[in-house]
């Protein structure tokens, strides 16, 4: 599924305020940060991940690497932090991001 540019302008614009709920730190993609990834997901939709590493490079591959295992899309990156997006099957609207912030 690919976003088109005015999805990415919305997620975007939601995004916007969030704060990143995942940090990668120095030991990767561990098992239990795909598992917290998976529940983020499920709860929020969209969130922010923040990758902790100086190489450009090793962000950009744990970001696809995080997504591909997961079944998100990149939303938007800059820098150190990512906003990446998945529907969830059926999504809370408390806690959901999508469906608190629809206008």
């Amino acid at each position: 599924m690919s976003l088109s540019p005015e999805q990415r302008r919305e997620y975007r614009a939601i995004a916007h305020h969030l704060k990143p709920v995942i940090i990668v730190g120095d030991k990767g993609l561990t098992q239990n940060l795909q598992e917290e990834l998976e529940r983020a997901l499920n709860d929020h939709e969209l969130i922010k991940i923040k990758v902790a590493s100086q190489d450009r490079e090793a962000r950009q591959e744990a970001i696809n690497a995080l997504c591909e295992a997961s079944g998100a899309e990149v939303v938007q990156t800059i820098g150190k932090v990512a906003v990446i997006m998945r529907r969830a099957k059926m999504p809370n609207p408390k806690l959901s991001n999508l469906l608190r912030h629809k206008s």
